[in-house]
């Protein structure tokens, strides 16, 4: 197994908590970080302030917008990241209508109060049908509460500027995984196999059970497939895992 440290980025309006179990696993046996992606309002901004902070060779893990991050981080410092791994997230840049899209969510963030405003971003229909569901969103609610109105904010006015990273995938020469929940309602699993068919080293893992959060949908099942990663050789051949 690899011996890296891993650097978690969590998705947009969460933090550490929505990796807490991957966490406690993983940690028993390396060094395991969480990054916050709230610090600027492009995701050239943020990726560059991580990387004057994150060690100098690591795992990256990124979720959501935290992927998007990483992708960034993979196209500045190739060097820098000794594998990767894409979970339930986009690698285009937003279209014209998406980006407008994204508008109604600023002024619901700005007029408060948020608990409406990450109501119309995290649907019940983005994650898995089931029971859990209720508590899976309690938590976003928490983890956006914490983070704040103003940086959720940046985080959305960051995703509307974001560029397209199919050049860097396709040129991604170390151990990837593309991780996606089979339920997701806002990065489809059409999307993934579309990405794992760009990265020459990928993995394609869908999750069943869960939706846009495998992490706390799935948690035993995310960790696995997180753990099958890390044991990858550096070179090996494509290989897909539904």
């Amino acid at each position: 197994m690899s011996s890296d440290p891993v650097v978690f980025l969590p998705g947009m309006m969460c933090d550490g908590r929505v990796f807490a179990r991957q966490i406690d696993d993983l940690s028993r046996d390396r060094p395991v970080m969480v990054a916050p992606i709230t610090g600027g309002d492009r995701i050239e901004e943020i990726a560059s302030g991580l990387l004057d902070v994150l060690p100098r060779r690591f795992a990256l893990a990124g979720l959501s917008m935290g992927g998007i991050v990483a992708m960034e981080i993979l196209r500045r410092a190739p060097d820098r990241v000794a594998r990767i791994a894409l979970m339930d997230t986009n690698s285009l840049a937003e279209t014209p209508q998406s980006v407008a899209g994204y508008e109604p969510f600023i002024i619901k963030l700005r007029a408060g109060p948020l608990a409406d405003a990450v109501q119309m971003l995290m649907r019940p229909d983005v994650l898995a049908p089931g029971q859990g569901r209720t508590d899976v969103l309690a938590l976003v609610a928490d983890m956006a509460r914490a983070i704040g109105a103003e940086a959720i904010i940046r985080q959305t006015c960051a995703l509307q500027r974001r560029r397209d990273y199919q050049a860097e995938l396709r040129r991604c020469k170390v151990p990837a995984l593309v991780l996606c929940g089979e339920h997701d309602g806002l990065t489809p699993v059409k999307r993934h196999s579309f990405m794992a068919e760009l990265i020459p080293y990928a993995e394609l893992a869908v999750i069943a059970g869960a939706g846009h959060l495998p992490p706390l949908e799935q948690p035993e099942a995310t960790t696995a497939a997180l753990r099958r990663w890390l044991c990858r050789p550096l070179a090996q051949q494509r290989r897909v895992d539904a």
